[in-house]
């Protein structure tokens, strides 16, 4: 069972503006659109070679990459100060067009809060892939970790705010040091591409682009998480129809996003409790996700939940009397404003072209979020004509990313013409 909780989250674990123009320089400067402006003077802390520690992985990348770099950046975090932030910078080593190589953002998925579920961490894995792809077509490809994976402070799990302008100011950072200090011939166009948590994080980009001040093209998002609280219930009432085989994985999987959101809060202004969110079988599990990546999380909630069910004395071949969430949580006012608009993209009109991806057979992030996203983006005042919605009823959450990578980098190509 523990080996089916764990192979779950992993699939699972790829989940969960304005345009502007010219160089970003303080962080408290707000223009007319209400985004404020990078103007961090000094953004690039440090700049270190990065190895990836799959080799293999690496290998493919050393034929198409002329630099390999985890940089710490100045970003406006998720309190409203300067903090440092990690993001690996990759080079390609075709020869710069006359107005330079673009910029092309990578945002991930879910891998955790913790420091050591940092991608530049834990390895690139199938990122490399698209990564390679992308060097090879003649772009920049800047991928954060994200606020405070690999830096100070727990990440704010799926906080939009957070996570876009992790990915602005990882522009900002990065190209000022490739034009600056190393004289690279860098463009100020960019675009950004994410899966599943990683979707979520460019359309919170899109919406915040403005902060770069640089020339935003658009984005690809691919499965992306959006509607927590649609997703959470949804998936609360699928787990009630399954025998108990399915059903623990199935709630240890909507458990362990739940319990990240929370570790993702703690140490900053707005937060909650464990025990205001989780049952006491729960409360004591859960702060685990402060320190463990996800599936770690999950082999943790899983197991509880196994032991109790299979206990002749307690659950006695049921979960019907182990404590999980606290009943009406998700109405709590940190957690509602949280679920309905610190973590909800799509409520703002966008400028730019979006392309998204969704699998039908998608069980992390069900299509009917996804539906109710871009309903919500055009009633939003985004137009219907920059919205190119695709779906398949074969794509998992998985295959959606994995089966359509040509099909990303020439999405990712017309929007840098």
């Amino acid at each position: 069972m523990k080996k089916h909780v764990l192979t779950m989250l992993i699939s699972s674990a790829f989940l969960l503006t304005a345009c502007g123009s010219g160089d970003g320089g303080d962080s408290t400067y707000v223009v007319d659109d209400g985004i404020p402006k990078n103007n961090i003077v000094n953004p690039v802390v440090r700049v270190e070679s990065y190895t990836d520690i799959d080799s293999d992985v690496n290998t493919d990348l050393d034929a198409v990459s002329a630099s390999k770099s985890l940089m710490t950046y100045k970003m406006l975090g998720v309190d409203g100060t300067e903090v440092d932030a990690t993001t690996l910078v990759f080079t390609p080593k075709t020869v710069a067009p006359a107005n330079g190589w673009p910029i092309v953002v990578w945002a991930h998925g879910t891998t955790g809060v913790a420091d050591k579920c940092a991608p530049s961490a834990l390895g690139l894995g199938q990122t490399a892939e698209l990564i390679e792809e992308l060097l090879d077509e003649g772009y920049v490809v800047v991928a954060p970790n994200y606020e405070g994976l690999g830096s100070a402070g727990n990440h704010p799990f799926l906080n939009l705010k957070s996570e876009a302008f992790s990915i602005t100011d990882a522009v900002v950072a990065a190209r000022k040091y490739l034009k600056g200090q190393l004289g690279k011939n860098v463009s100020d166009q960019w675009v950004s591409i994410g899966h599943s948590q990683g979707g979520h994080a460019v359309l919170g980009a899109a919406q915040y682009a403005s902060r770069a001040q640089l020339n935003y093209k658009g984005t690809v998002a691919i499965a992306p998480a959006s509607n927590l609280a649609f997703i959470l219930t949804a998936g609360e009432v699928k787990a009630s129809t399954l025998p108990l085989a399915q059903q623990i994985p199935t709630l240890a999987q909507l458990d362990t996003y739940t319990a990240l959101i929370v570790a993702g809060m703690q140490g900053y202004k707005s937060s909650v409790t464990y025990n205001e969110v989780f049952k006491n079988d729960t409360a004591l599990i859960a702060p685990i996700a402060e320190t463990e990546c996800a599936s770690d999380v999950a082999d943790y909630l899983g197991g509880s939940m196994y032991a109790y069910a299979t206990d002749p004395q307690k659950g006695k071949g049921s979960l019907s009397g182990y404590g999980r969430t606290q009943s009406g949580f998700m109405t709590l006012p940190v957690i509602n404003t949280f679920l309905q608009t610190s973590s909800q993209p799509g409520l703002a009109k966008l400028n730019q072209k979006v392309f998204i991806y969704q699998g039908l057979a998608d069980t992390t992030v069900p299509y009917q979020a996804t539906d109710i996203l871009v309903q919500s983006m055009k009633a939003n005042g985004t137009s219907a004509s920059d919205i190119q919605y695709t779906t398949n009823a074969i794509w998992d959450h998985g295959t959606v990313y994995t089966q359509n990578y040509a099909s990303f980098v020439g999405n990712i190509d017309s929007l840098l013409k």
